[in-house]
């Protein structure tokens, strides 16, 4: 404990040595010489091509950052004093459609954040090494893990096992992935040092029992096959789950947020001799919607105690996450727990309390990080000065000027995908998209019917996952105003629930039933994973079941949001009700600044910047804010949609600081 006790001028003098122009990189230091092994497990020491390596790694997902800031984060990365980064591959992502792969030129909402071979090399120019965690399955609190949901057309499908369908489409997606990375492997001269078999995977099932190895050996295979010949390894929290997901033979690390010493020496129980590491250090957490503040995690000065205890084992470091990013579109994920609400959705910011924010300011724990590290660092070399912060704009509010009806937003689905299933059933059954289905956003289950009396409208099983009624374009559900409205109709928690039908014209109705996917669960045990959203039990009205329903998907795909036509004048003191659209530009005056919109006055939707699908927002919080990167804005005119599901606001106010309670 004392290097703790050294003052600030040695601790300046620690970080000036390292600037020094004397110095070489993390590269040439590890490749004098030339290149003749990789990363290996010496004796309690990692070794780098016959060095011995402290790993300083940072968490980084290149799919939660806009690609023209893939180098500033990570210049600010390299500048704590890491050495290397992580990051996870979404399979969800990068394979939209079965055996339709996208690394970054595939036409999709998403292809501008994919080139993942460009952020690798990126990350090597910037002196970084790469610790690669392809998955399948990833948690990170993204959409359903970053299994595609096209997996849950199997009715009986097992994913994370060995079976069959599973383990094919996971052999399909690592050839794709392997061969785009292969030649980046550090051994080969480029960054990547390390490869994770499977995520976490003690914790999938019961804490005692042996998860399926055969499962494992699978994947093993696939990156063998594929020439990966880099130090391969599994993680999770030995505390809770031993050896049980591990692979014998392969190196075991450790993820926790508190108590080190319990997980490090677990490990070297498991595995003496072996080099300690944290892939997982958390550095703060996350937080669900309807939650009634923001979850920082740990203080900074815990954060540095446990950080601290880390280094007091000789053992190796990566913090997850070391710049969190933003949950874009639909992408978040969600809990599944087995107490009241028994489901919650992960909003949209995945800020983390990470040392660096969601728009890559410093914070106190990356303060704290860059002087343990120094201290600890056996190893100098030349690092980088802190990049300055990127400036923030509070723009000017603007109102907005148009809006398009519920009405004409149906009427805008493409006929393909507008489809007759007769009886519920669940988004992902839907025969649209190439016998892909519907993967996310919302979808409505129509039906013409006689609402002139009151009646009772009764959903057979459980809302996945949340639910509006819109009877002849009207809504009539009420705006959630509190976190008692879960114990109501329209949400996951009810069950076989019902709700009144009045108040509406005679003759024939149109009874719509719209189903929003709030996010699949990204993380628990076998039975979390049957995650199809939408309704598939039974739709009826006074007891008689509604047997000619029509499903229309509202994807909100950027190209068909931008083609939308019929924009209507948006009239002073106007009255509007959602579901709707609404649109407003406004012009910015030189090169655009990183900024945020306050969402605080609307209700619940998402949000479309220039045509990118920004988030979702939800005025229940504890989430405020969006976080809008510079890059996704222009100088001149741009363009703000919002789909507003109740009550919207008249006009769109800025900030210059996130607002996450």
């Amino acid at each position: 404990m004392g290097r703790l006790s050294m003052t600030l001028g040695s601790i300046l003098l620690v970080m000036a040595l390292a600037s020094s122009q004397d110095l070489p990189t993390v590269y040439e230091y590890y490749t004098e010489g030339g290149i003749t092994s990789g990363l290996e497990t010496g004796s309690n020491q990692f070794i780098l091509n016959g060095k011995d390596i402290t790993l300083y790694s940072g968490s980084i997902h290149y799919y939660r950052v806009v690609p023209e800031y893939w180098r500033d984060r990570l210049k600010r990365m390299r500048a704590a004093g890491l050495n290397a980064i992580e990051t996870y591959v979404p399979w969800n992502l990068h394979e939209p459609k079965m055996g339709v792969f996208d690394f970054g030129q595939g036409g999709n909402d998403f292809s501008r954040l994919l080139d993942i071979r460009q952020f690798l090399q990126i990350a090597q120019e910037e002196d970084l090494l790469v610790i690669l965690r392809p998955g399948p399955y990833i948690c990170a609190e993204w959409e359903f893990g970053g299994l595609p949901s096209w997996l849950l057309r199997y009715p009986d499908i097992k994913v994370r096992t060995s079976d069959p369908i599973f383990v094919g489409h996971v052999r399909q997606y690592l050839d794709q992935l392997m061969a785009q990375v292969v030649d980046l492997q550090f051994t080969s001269g480029g960054p990547i040092i390390a490869v994770q078999i499977e995520n976490e995977y003690g914790a999938f099932g019961e804490p005692t029992e042996i998860k399926d190895r055969v499962y494992l050996g699978a994947i093993r295979d696939a990156y063998v096959e594929n020439g990966i010949r880099e130090l391969l390894f599994t993680c999770d929290t030995p505390a809770n789950s031993s050896d049980t997901g591990a692979l014998p033979g392969y190196l075991q690390m450790a993820n926790f947020n508190t108590d080190p010493e319990i997980q490090f020496e677990l490990l070297k129980e498991l595995q003496p001799g072996m080099p300690l590491m944290s892939m997982e250090y958390w550095t703060g957490w996350f937080d669900h919607w309807f939650e009634s503040q923001h979850n920082f995690g740990n203080t900074p000065e815990n954060f540095a105690r446990y950080l601290q205890t880390i280094f007091n084992y000789n053992a190796s470091v990566n913090f997850y996450m070391f710049h969190g990013g933003s949950a874009f579109g639909f992408m978040n994920g969600a809990n599944v727990f087995d107490f009241f609400p028994n489901y919650a959705a992960d909003v949209s910011s995945y800020d983390y309390g990470a040392p660096l924010s969601e728009a890559g300011d410093y914070t106190e724990k990356y303060t704290r990080a860059q002087e343990l590290i120094a201290l600890d660092n056996k190893v100098q070399t030349l690092t980088p000065s802190p990049p300055p912060q990127n400036p923030k704009t509070a723009y000017p509010a603007v109102t907005m000027q148009e809006f398009i009806t519920y009405d004409q937003i149906i009427q805008q689905i493409p006929t393909e995908l507008v489809i007759q299933i007769g009886s519920v059933t669940n988004m992902e059954a839907l025969d649209i998209n190439d016998g892909n289905g519907q993967a996310y956003g919302l979808v409505v289950y129509r039906s013409q019917i006689d609402l002139s009396t009151t009646a009772q409208l009764q959903i057979t099983g459980r809302i996945r996952d949340v639910a509006m009624v819109v009877v002849d374009g009207e809504q009539k559900t009420k705006r959630p105003a509190s976190q008692l409205a879960l114990l109501g109709f329209g949400y996951w928690t009810q069950e076989n629930s019902t709700f009144l039908l009045e108040g509406a014209a005679a003759g024939t109705n149109t009874l719509d039933v719209i189903v929003e996917n709030w996010g699949r669960n990204n993380f628990g045990q076998p039975s979390d994973f049957d995650q199809r959203k939408g309704l598939y039990g039974e739709l009826a009205v006074d007891g008689v079941a509604l047997n000619d329903i029509t499903a229309i998907p509202l994807e909100f795909k950027s190209s068909w949001v931008q083609g939308l036509t019929g924009w209507q004048t948006l009239a002073g003191g106007e009255a509007l009700s959602g579901p709707l659209l609404l649109r407003t530009t406004f012009s910015i005056t030189g090169a655009p600044t990183d900024t945020f919109l306050d969402m605080s006055a609307w209700s619940k939707g998402s949000i479309f910047v220039n045509g990118f699908h920004l988030g979702r927002f939800f005025h229940l919080g504890p989430l405020r804010t969006n976080y809008i990167p510079a890059p996704l804005l222009k100088e001149g005119l741009n363009e703000i949609i919002v789909f507003e599901h109740y009550l919207p606001a008249d006009q769109l106010q800025f900030t210059d600081t996130p607002i996450l309670e």
